[in-house]
């Protein structure tokens, strides 16, 4: 009987201790694997955004990449083309309707070892009061002016130079956009209208006469002249 009672004990032993060991594993399956059925953050999702941070701190600082941020401030009237230029100086794929800025729109340049921020304030009526809070900030200012609306011209002249009475020294560039319509005025029509004479002297002034269309970007007036001629400026700050 003592053989037979020793080895009930030795089973109830071995039984408690695989009860042990199994409760162990399943705390551990759940503390390291707990996101595996989570469709949202699983396991390898969590482990490869840990490794790719610490792979981020980790590397040298003559490793990461050198870049000088700049930011240029796009403004004009609401209508003048400001979505437009923006999206096909970053990017030249065809785009059939670009719906007009409400409030605000932004794109990203990397060219050269810049990094260029390229911020468009809408140009509804209620949003030009907050467009002279932007101009501290900014490298550049682009105003973008719609040459075939001429009745609005006055408008656009008056706001242009209101925002550079509230920075002397900032560049300018200036886009006579909508080059392609056949009302638009020529680059010399719009230097005149806007009364830019008296920045020749006063700051660094440019004057380009853009089409802000898939169709325009192969011409004269493509909006990629405005992009070489920002990288160039930049580049020299």
């Amino acid at each position: 009987m003592a053989p037979t009672s020793a080895l009930r004990h030795l089973r109830l032993a071995l039984g408690a201790a695989v009860a042990a060991l199994g409760s162990l594993l399943f705390i551990a399956w759940k503390v390291y694997f707990r996101d595996v059925n989570d469709s949202s953050v699983g396991w390898r999702g969590r482990w490869e955004r840990q490794l790719a941070l610490e792979l981020g701190r980790s590397a040298p600082p003559g490793d990461q990449a050198h870049s000088c941020e700049y930011q240029v401030l796009v403004l004009g009237l609401d209508g003048a083309g400001k979505s437009s230029i923006l999206h096909y100086v970053s990017s030249t794929e065809a785009k059939r309707r670009i719906s007009p800025t409400q409030g605000f729109n932004s794109v990203q340049l990397q060219d050269s070892g810049l990094q260029v921020d390229l911020l468009e304030v809408g140009g509804s009526q209620n949003l030009r009061s907050y467009w002279n809070q932007y101009l501290s900030k900014a490298h550049i200012l682009v105003f973008v002016v719609d040459a075939a609306d001429v009745p609005r011209l006055p408008t656009a002249r008056q706001e242009l130079h209101s925002l550079l009475a509230e920075d002397t020294q900032l560049p300018l560039i200036v886009l006579a956009n909508k080059q392609d319509k056949k009302e638009a005025l020529s680059v010399a029509e719009l230097h005149k209208e806007l009364a830019l004479h008296p920045l020749n002297n006063e700051r660094e002034f440019f004057l380009l006469p853009t089409s802000a269309t898939y169709a325009g970007l192969d011409t004269a007036n493509s909006v990629l002249h405005l992009k070489n001629l920002l990288i160039k400026l930049l580049a020299q700050i």
